[in-house]
């Protein structure tokens, strides 16, 4: 037999870094496993805010890879300030009481200007493109991956020329996601955010999200349907390490300023106040993208003495230290419309035998992975004292070296089991 073609739209892939790209990156990885042939349509000239050239060995050579060029604004305003357009394109937002003129008209240019995205501009010529190309080799099903939500758009246009089956996939929610208050919206572009949010919604054959929040949330726009397929982890090709000698504190990934964690940096002030010799051991460590706000709290806390800050590394040389620090951070904003994320890098913490420290709103969808899978402990913005607690209960494990985790359940999480959901999701279509 044949392999079932699946056409596959995409932004983020090799050699963008950050948690966007692997998603994809690793469902095509095992896609041909299963019987499928992977195609994957990409921008030839992106804006990617974070590279990693590292992960273009990680591409399959099974995978067809197409290209189209694309024209971005972010490639104009970069002339202007190179440092505000890469950080607002990664998300990273200034607090609002600091944004400078300059952050606040990029922001109502991105917000108001650029709908859904700075990537709009990319859906006329990509639905032009593909819709040639999808009749040339007889391709049945695609799939669009958002964010940047525009991609949805590509699908949305395809299903209304062709006869195919199409497959949303949000890595993140649209008009409830984090930021998407913050981009200065006015009432005519909030309305049309919504109205092509819920066009996509209910148009779009099956809707694939990855956690349970987000698909109660969609339920309310649409009755198509919705299914939950969750980020996962991979078999990383990473040496043994040795861990860290101190009691190293280590946040992977973007630490945005309404993530900033003061329960954290109280709680740490205190103990090394309370706690004989607990300041010789402390370390913070953090690597990726760090607002300015969470540097200038921990400067405030008189914390910097003990802050290693490693900046943005590759996926490898994340992944080690992952593996060599003692307690790994997980921080999100506390808020009720960021219950339903789940970050990609939890599940990469979940299978390094390090123990989590996971701070959230309440109900979080990532508290309950933790709890079942015994690899860490979640606690809420207003549990401070729980707080100290946990960290002084790893602080003297670690002084006894018995400090790691100890998961369970953990191959529900694999890339390559939650390829094989995806597959047999495809498959009922």
């Amino acid at each position: 037999m044949k392999p079932k073609k699946i056409l596959i739209i995409t932004y983020y892939w090799p050699p963008a870094g950050g948690p966007g790209v692997q998603r994809w990156l690793k469902f095509v990885k095992y896609l041909p496993d299963f019987g499928v042939q992977p195609i994957v349509y990409i921008p030839e000239n992106p804006t990617y805010p974070i590279v990693d050239e590292n992960l273009v060995q990680e591409v399959s050579d099974k995978a067809i890879i197409l290209k189209q060029t694309i024209f971005e604004p972010y490639q104009l305003a970069s002339f202007l300030s190179k440092n505000k357009t890469k950080k607002i394109s990664s998300g990273i937002i200034p607090n609002q009481k600091k944004q400078s003129f300059l952050d606040k008209t990029f922001l109502w240019i991105r917000g108001n200007l650029f709908i859904p995205d700075a990537r709009v501009f990319w859906v006329k010529p990509s639905v032009a493109f593909l819709e040639q190309y999808i009749i040339e080799n007889n391709i049945d099903t695609i799939i669009t991956s958002g964010p940047p939500h525009s991609l949805h758009l590509i699908g949305l246009e395809l299903k209304q020329k062709l006869d195919l089956k199409w497959f949303a996939d949000f890595r993140d929610p649209w008009t409830t996601i984090g930021y998407h208050k913050s981009l200065r919206l006015s009432s005519f572009a909030a309305k049309k955010h919504k109205a092509l949010e819920n066009k996509v919604l209910n148009t779009a054959d099956t809707i694939i999200v990855t956690s349970k929040t987000t698909k109660t949330e969609f339920e309310a726009i649409t009755r198509q349907p919705i299914e939950v397929i969750t980020n996962g982890y991979d078999t990383e090709q990473v040496a043994k390490q040795t861990l860290d000698t101190k009691f190293s504190l280590a946040h992977i990934g973007s630490f945005l300023s309404e993530r900033n964690p003061l329960i954290l940096w109280e709680s740490l002030v205190e103990l090394t106040q309370e706690i004989p010799d607990f300041k010789s051991h402390l370390e913070i460590k953090l690597i990726g993208a760090v607002s300015q706000e969470v540097l200038e709290t921990i400067m405030h806390f008189g914390l910097n003495p003990y802050l290693n800050n490693l900046g943005y590394l590759s996926h490898v040389e994340a992944i080690a230290q992952q593996r060599k620090s003692q307690v790994l951070l997980l921080i999100e904003i506390d808020s009720e419309d960021t219950k339903s994320i789940i970050p990609g890098k939890l599940f990469e913490y979940m299978v390094s035998n390090r123990p989590i420290i996971a701070i959230g709103p309440k109900d979080s969808d990532f508290a309950e992975i933790i709890n079942n899978t015994n690899t860490g402990v979640f606690l809420k913005y207003s549990e401070k004292m729980k707080l100290k607690s946990v960290i002084l209960e790893f602080y003297n494990q670690f002084l006894e070296g018995k400090l790691q985790s100890n998961g369970v359940g953990l191959q529900h999480y694999s890339r390559k089991n939650l390829t094989k959901q995806l597959v047999s999701l495809l498959n009922k279509m």
